[in-house]
């Protein structure tokens, strides 16, 4: 090899451009592939667990890792010496060739005198390639590469520690800036040297400010005992907790209270002041805001507790706008459920007796009800009535739902093992009417009295239709049949006129549900 000081010097110059370690890198092992003219040059990165490839110069495979304590690195390391191999033979330095073909080869640690970054590993195809003059110049190109390598790696976490430092002045910028309540921070002699979003909205501070001392800015608009209390503290370092004042400066005011806290530099001087203002105007009003919140939820609670399943009660609580309860026009599955024979049965009874009979009789049926997700609208006499698709929609189809829970009712009334309708009354019976249709749901009532109910034609019609139904029928319209996939069976009745209606509508009775 033809070496010479210039190869060296052209060679450091290449390397030492710029500071981006990838191209540092790259540089290094393209130079000492041109000098030597070896036919595999490599860089292997160093930490305290292993050596990973980071550039390759050559046409040969080579091991991607090295794991720690392997040869030749460890005596690298070890010796502060490098490795020379001139020919391939037995040795402890064997997996310095890195390839099959290589005969000799050269590891170099690149770093300085208390840190090694890599090394740069040199093979050739032919032995005793690596002569004195071959490793000197080697040498002399990668101790260079290490000054430079270390530049490069106190460049690169320069920038490192300067972008942690700016995301973190953004985050803290955020922080501040999110805070409701009002920060300034002045300087040891009282100037202004920060103010956050919500202070400059209150106090109508524009960076125009930044400087000023704080009694110029708020003179008049704190009174003097404030000031006097911001300026002592300013002065003495004192903390202050909890002083309360009036800020006024025309038609805004501001009554607050506020703590002080001293800054200091990182060898505790005393760097100025932190002023923290607590607006308790705002803060009252967010109280009260809360408070309506609180109501809202409390009649939401209060109105649908008992008639509906706790699931949708908590939905209802925690989400209070899906409640309108001003009025929501929307579409909903009726129910009613009347007890066939009652009249005659009640005739001359006991009204305990009678009482008794049909809270029995409402227990089963409502659990029922609100298990099948449906809202208890209100008890009209021995008549239930219950809506589907108010105040919430199932996840379900409504019609289905209530036309599933009618079934279960009738079930229920024809089994020898049901809990009601005993005795004297257990020649009771149901007969049920189910409508779907438009409605308007919301609040009736007064100051006194509010109640959540649903009014329009669709209750009528399926009010009419729970008249019609004989004992054990379950009686629907068009509308809900169509809702019902075919696993419900039904029957077509005859259309019946219903008052308010032109024409006769169409009725089904519900048999049976399969599958």
């Amino acid at each position: 090899m033809k070496s010479t000081l210039d190869d060296v010097v052209r060679a450091g110059a290449v390397i030492g451009k710029g500071f981006d370690i990838k191209q540092f890198i790259a540089s290094l092992v393209e130079q000492l592939f041109d000098i030597t003219g070896s036919h595999l040059v490599c860089f292997y990165s160093h930490d305290d667990n292993k050596s990973r490839l980071l550039y390759r110069r050559g046409r040969y495979s080579v091991p991607d890792l090295f794991s720690a304590g392997e040869e030749p690195f460890q005596f690298i390391l070890e010796s502060g010496e490098s490795v020379v191999l001139t020919e391939r033979k037995k040795s402890p330095f064997l997996r310095l060739l890195l390839h099959d073909s290589m005969n000799s080869g050269v590891a170099v640690s690149v770093g300085t005198a208390k840190k090694i970054y890599g090394f740069v590993v040199l093979n050739s195809q032919i032995g005793l390639f690596f002569t004195r003059s071959r490793l000197q110049a080697i040498e002399a190109v990668t101790k260079l590469a290490g000054e430079y390598f270390h530049n490069s790696m106190m460049h690169y976490q320069l920038k490192e520690y300067t972008r942690k430092i700016e995301i973190l002045e953004r985050y803290q910028q955020s922080i501040f800036s999110s805070m409701t309540t009002l920060l300034l921070a002045v300087d040891g002699a009282g100037n202004l040297k920060y103010f956050n979003r919500s202070a400059g909205a209150r106090f109508l501070l524009t960076e125009n400010d930044i400087g000023k001392n704080i009694r110029t800015i708020f003179n008049k608009k704190f009174g003097k005992g404030m000031i006097n209390v911001i300026t002592s503290s300013v002065d003495t370092g004192n903390e202050v907790t909890g002083a309360e004042g009036i800020y006024r400066s025309g038609d805004n005011e501001i009554d607050f209270s506020l703590n002080t806290s001293p800054l200091y530099t990182s060898k505790r001087k005393r760097d100025g002041l932190t002023l923290l203002f607590t607006d308790q105007s705002r803060e009252r009003e967010l109280e009260k805001e809360v408070e309506k919140v609180k109501e809202e939820r409390r009649v939401i609670k209060d109105i649908f507790s008992r008639y509906l399943s706790d699931r949708v009660v908590a939905k209802l609580v925690e989400n209070p706008d899906l409640v309108h309860l001003g009025g929501d026009k929307k579409e909903a599955t009726i129910f009613f459920a009347d007890i066939r024979g009652y009249t005659s049965f009640s005739e001359g009874k006991d009204p305990e007796y009678i009482i008794n009979i049909l809270n029995e009789y409402f227990s089963v049926a409502v659990e029922l009800i609100i298990d099948h997700s449906g809202y208890i609208d209100k008890f009209i006499g021995d008549s239930i009535m219950a809506a589907w698709g108010v105040p919430l929609k199932t996840e379900e189809d409504d019609a289905q739902l209530a036309v599933s829970c009618a079934l279960e009712i009738q079930k229920m009334v024809k089994s020898s093992k049901r809990s009601f309708f005993k005795n004297e009354a257990s020649g009771l019976k149901i007969g049920i009417g189910i409508h779907t249709g438009m409605l308007v749901a919301g609040n009736l009532g007064s100051a006194q009295r509010v109640d959540y109910t649903v009014i329009g034609d669709t209750v009528n019609i399926a009010a009419r239709l729970e008249g019609i139904a004989g004992p054990d029928e379950i009686i629907i319209t068009g509308s809900t049949r169509s809702l019902l996939p075919k696993t419900f069976k039904v029957e077509e009745r005859p259309p019946v006129q219903v008052k308010g209606k032109k024409e006769p509508i169409n009725i089904f009775n519900v048999i049976k549900k399969v599958g």
